[in-house]
């Protein structure tokens, strides 16, 4: 019996031994596919805020003064998980500009940032920062404004580029799952205006500007 019983108490330690792999390579596989399967949440929403916008020359001689302006658009973005990296993206309409020696430069976008976003994942009050790049193509207002320079008998002509790209550094806050309150500063990597000297019928290229933006808005999550 005692041989019956040793054979017995072999049989189920290697079937032991075998099945204890079989576990572990089913975990592992269990794993892999959670991890694969996982989906970002992907929520849709509409953005809207107000711009103070400026512009910044490659001269101290050419100031420029801010204006208010605003920006709005549908937003989607995808999160893996209430805390954690995500992405998120708009299409927006945008007011910018500046004025300058009696100039208002008035004209709209069509802007498009993408940003990588981190939150903390806090209850109620969900902390986030966000950067990436943008484009904007200008959609609307004058190519040309004119302007007399105060200090200089001069006539000039500001001349708006009609494409633009950037950084985008932003901060802000998920309130209540629903709403977003955000931060924005847009930092332009490309020249939005060009100004020209016209004496004679003659264009001398001059000054070359970019847009620098602050905004404050507001997104609604559906």
């Amino acid at each position: 019996m005692y041989r019956h019983i040793y054979l017995l108490s072999g049989v189920v330690s290697k079937v032991r031994t075998a099945v204890r792999p079989g576990y572990m390579y089913l975990l592992l596989l269990l794993l892999v596919g959670v991890v694969s399967n996982a989906q970002p949440a992907v929520r849709l929403g509409f953005k809207g805020g107000l711009n103070v916008a400026s512009a910044t020359f490659n001269t101290e001689s050419f100031r420029s003064d801010y204006i208010t302006g605003y920006h709005l658009g549908p937003v989607i973005e995808a999160m893996m998980g209430r805390g954690g990296i995500g992405l998120d993206a708009a299409i927006l309409f945008s007011r910018k500009g500046f004025d300058s020696d009696g100039a208002r430069v008035r004209n709209s976008y069509l802007e498009v940032p993408v940003n990588l976003k981190l939150k903390l994942g806090t209850p109620l009050i969900n902390p986030y920062i966000a950067i990436g790049p943008y484009i904007d193509l200008r959609i609307g207002g004058e190519k040309n404004w004119e302007l007399h320079r105060k200090t200089e008998n001069i006539l000039q002509q500001i001349r708006t580029q009609s494409f633009g790209a950037g950084l985008n550094f932003a901060l802000g806050a998920d309130l209540l799952n629903h709403l977003q309150l955000g931060l924005n500063y847009n930092l332009s990597l490309t020249d939005n205006y060009k100004t020209y000297n016209v004496d004679a019928g003659d264009i001398i290229d001059n000054y070359k500007g970019r847009n620098y933006i602050c905004s404050l808005s507001a997104t609604y999550f559906f």
